[in-house]
């Protein structure tokens, strides 16, 4: 499989740039695992963390599906891979896990994402609550909220990839 980054538009109005940005930054994490087998994929190479790219990809997944499934549409939809007992359960990837499947539920959970958010305005508010606030986000804010997720962990994914064979600068 190759992956293709879309550069974000340099000239838009705001919703195609934030669009374009969050692409960009899904794009980024799925290129940080390109070309690793499933036992690399799994690997913590930056201890003390636990954090793996098959984690971060599993993570980003459960992410997604809170944010615009969950938040926005206002949806009842359980988490893929964290329980109450384990909530980080989403970055313990076993070894069981693969690329094929985390990838497939991950990209999943994009295309319900860019379904729900063409629903909704940028302004508008979000049918469900924030989980801490108990108030409603509006597209935008989630939006913004989702590139600063995926580019935090892209500078983790970063440091993974970087450790398990010296791939840098994608």
């Amino acid at each position: 499989m190759s992956i293709e980054r879309p550069m974000p538009p340099v000239d838009a109005n705001e919703r195609d740039m934030l669009e374009g940005w969050l692409d960009f930054h899904r794009s980024t994490l799925a290129l940080k695992c390109e070309g690793l087998t499933d036992s690399r994929l799994r690997v913590a190479a930056v201890p003390p963390s636990e954090m793996s790219l098959l984690g971060l990809v599993r993570h980003m997944a459960d992410v997604e599906r809170h944010w615009y499934r969950r938040v926005l549409a206002g949806e009842d939809h359980p988490p893929l891979h964290y329980t109450d007992d384990d909530p980080d359960g989403d970055f313990h990837a076993a070894r069981t896990d693969t690329w094929e499947r985390a990838y497939a539920v991950w990209q999943g959970e994009i295309a319900a994402a860019r379904t729900v958010a063409a629903e909704f305005r940028l302004d508008e508010p979000s049918r469900g609550r924030h989980r801490r606030t108990g108030l409603p986000s509006t597209l935008r804010w989630i939006h913004t909220h989702m590139i600063e997720e995926y580019a935090r962990h892209n500078g983790h994914a970063d440091l993974i990839r970087e450790c398990l064979d010296g791939t840098t600068g994608v």
